[in-house]
């Protein structure tokens, strides 16, 4: 029987214990991922103390990997030019290297699609083929997963519909997209719409200088960017240290988080650009200032028309950090916490667009790239503990790795 190794967690609160597993093999639609690099989020530091999500003991968490395809099951896409119609995407094993989102949460925490482990199993939609190692290092890739999937959940939270793309707006007719095919561009977006409507809006990034908010602000100047999106500046919150490198990204306007005065800044900048501030990613943070720049607008008389003679409803907060039960309600201001379908046919379809479309043509096209740059923790699973205790301790502009293999 063939084994690998894992970093396993043996109860709720306690430190990870490295063991042997057996190696599975993949089924339908899986890949067998020799895993090179993980990255460390701060959910996976919550649920080895809380045990959050996770129904059964030992297992092995985890959700950023960076790997080698090792094995596939059937109904994976294997060749150039195409089993699933698209004549870019091929997972070959020994060949392919890739960066994937591990499945375990909607897998009841079954330890094979944990994260933190030398082989792992994932569904191909969750994986995103790579360049060679020169242009993408297992590092720099294992930072991409978590990030990617945490902004286009936005998007879809936001009603942003697939603007802002960098692809051909090949993403798959869907419930994620209320706009219909005949009424749309292809992008999500009506002509009707984008002929009555100038760019009028700033998008808010609250939390910028996270993993999620920097790849957040480079989303955000896509969809800026974007012709038929009726957003006109990108604006974020970080710390003074980080401004410039978030600027760097695509931001207009960094204010700092931490002044006391940041609601009021928010809303003066906007005004003195003839803009509103109706939607809000909150990477990491503090809801309630969020709330409040939101609420701000909601009286403005320029409300947007759609064209068909109602005000654009919309004013909403998407949310990373789970939204606590305790939390104010603002009237006219929606909060969504992000995450992807418990539906296994929707979210399947949904990671096929992040990560094999969206992901891999911006890499491709090399208008995104891995953000921030990796801080190595250490060679071998047995520094996953030490990564945990950091992140939890907290980090800025710094995503933590684990090298797991050469």
């Amino acid at each position: 029987m063939t084994t690998h190794l894992a970093a396993v967690s043996p109860a709720k609160g306690q430190r990870f214990e490295l063991r042997s597993r057996p190696t599975p093999k993949p089924g339908p639609g899986e890949l067998l991922i020799a895993v090179k690099s993980v990255a460390i989020n701060p959910a996976d530091g919550l649920m080895r103390d809380q045990g959050l999500f996770i129904p059964d003991y030992p297992t092995v968490i985890g959700f950023d990997i960076a790997g080698l395809v090792l094995e596939v099951g059937d109904n994976v896409p294997t060749a150039i030019g195409g089993t699933d119609g698209d004549p870019g995407l091929s997972f070959r094993p020994g060949v392919t290297r890739v960066a994937a989102y591990a499945a375990s949460f909607w897998k009841s925490c079954d330890p094979d699609y944990g994260a933190f482990q030398e082989r792992c199993l994932v569904p191909w939609q969750h994986a995103v083929p790579l360049p060679d190692e020169e242009t993408m290092s297992w590092n720099r890739a294992a930072t991409l997963p978590v990030a990617v999937e945490v902004l286009l959940s936005a998007w879809d939270a936001l009603g942003i519909l697939r603007v802002g793309m960098g692809d051909d707006a090949s993403a798959p007719a869907s419930a994620l997209n209320p706009v219909s095919a005949s009424a749309s561009t292809g992008t999500g977006i009506s002509d009707d719409f984008t002929e009555k409507n100038q760019k009028r809006e700033a998008l808010l990034i609250w939390g910028a200088s996270s993993s999620v908010g920097t790849m957040g602000v480079q989303g955000a100047r896509l969809v800026r960017e974007d012709r038929q999106s009726s957003f006109a500046a990108v604006y974020a919150t970080a710390g003074p240290a980080n401004e410039e490198y978030v600027r760097s990204l695509g931001a207009d306007r960094v204010f700092d988080y931490k002044d006391p005065r940041v609601v009021g800044a928010l809303v003066s900048a906007a005004r003195e650009d003839g803009l509103v501030i109706r939607r809000c990613f909150l990477a990491t943070g503090e809801l309630a200032p969020c709330q409040a720049v939101l609420e701000a607008f909601l009286g403005d008389d320029d409300n947007d028309d759609d064209g068909s003679g109602e005000k654009n409803k919309i004013v909403k907060i998407a949310s990373a950090p789970i939204v606590p039960a305790d939390a104010d309600a603002v009237d006219g201001v929606e909060t969504v916490f992000l995450h992807p379908s418990m539906d296994e046919g929707t979210r399947l379809e949904q990671f096929r667009y992040w990560m094999g479309t969206w992901l891999r043509n911006n890499l491709e096209n090399r208008v995104i790239r891995p953000s921030p740059e990796p801080m190595v923790v250490g060679k071998g699973l047995g520094y996953i503990n030490t990564g945990l205790d950091m992140v939890l301790q907290g980090v800025s502009c710094t995503k933590l790795v684990i090298e797991v293999e050469e």
